[in-house]
């Protein structure tokens, strides 16, 4: 079974952006390098503060829909619980995937 991701990402101004995807560090990448034209890239939301590993495509789905459904409020709690300092989550293990370790 495919695994999936449910994500956020963040500016340094604390823009959010909610997504999903079937490999997160690629999605990733793609945001930090604004490889699609789009919110991320207009806004530079680099940085992947938030995610969660689900067991299939519907699941992720259905998790993106109700997160992006979330006041602000709820999603920086969301955030926080994990990562309250707002890190980069993808800092070490993406300089691995890429090779510039």
């Amino acid at each position: 079974m495919e695994k999936h991701y449910v994500y956020i990402m963040s500016s340094k101004g604390k823009v959010l952006y909610t997504g999903m995807t079937n490999n997160l560090a690629r999605r990733v990448y793609e945001h930090k390098n604004k490889i699609n034209r789009g919110f991320t890239a207009q806004y530079n939301v680099d940085s992947l503060v938030y995610y969660e590993e689900v067991d299939n495509e519907a699941v992720a789905a259905k998790r993106e829909k109700q997160i992006k459904a979330w006041l602000r409020e709820k999603k920086i709690k969301l955030i926080e619980q994990r990562n309250p300092e707002w890190e980069d989550l993808s800092g070490t293990w993406m300089n691995k995937i890429l090779g510039d370790d």
